[in-house]
């Protein structure tokens, strides 16, 4: 799954859905002005749920923001062997391959003993 600047706004729509529809506590967005007490703004779970399910509303939401909201982002999967993370790129040329240092780091040293396998 990546989400790329170039992406078409039918798949960011599919991909978005996709992050709500598969969440095991989807959104539910509403908005709110606290009885003309604030100004209006979003809430994405009801008022006075547990801290687990409200917690799953808002990282569903705030994913899928991530998603359809902001085409500067990218969304890409780990290059790392056995590794099914995901990670935003938000390096400044969109060339992030690996979700962790970690990943990376044992990525580039199972490369450096193929290679000296290779030679003997």
């Amino acid at each position: 799954m990546a989400s790329t600047p170039g992406g078409s706004s039918a798949a960011r729509v599919r991909a978005a859905a996709g992050v709500c529809g598969r969440a095991q506590h989807p959104p539910l967005i509403r908005v709110d002005d606290h009885d003309g007490e604030g100004s209006p703004h979003l809430h994405l779970a009801p008022n006075g749920e547990d801290a687990v399910t409200w917690l799953g509303r808002s990282c569903a939401a705030a994913l899928a923001h991530v998603v359809c909201g902001d085409l500067a982002v990218t969304i890409g999967h780990c290059h790392a062997a056995d590794c099914e993370r995901f990670h935003v790129d938000d390096s400044r040329n969109r060339t992030r391959h690996f979700c962790s240092n970690a990943c990376a780091s044992r990525t580039t040293v199972a490369a450096h003993c193929g290679r000296r396998k290779e030679t003997g």
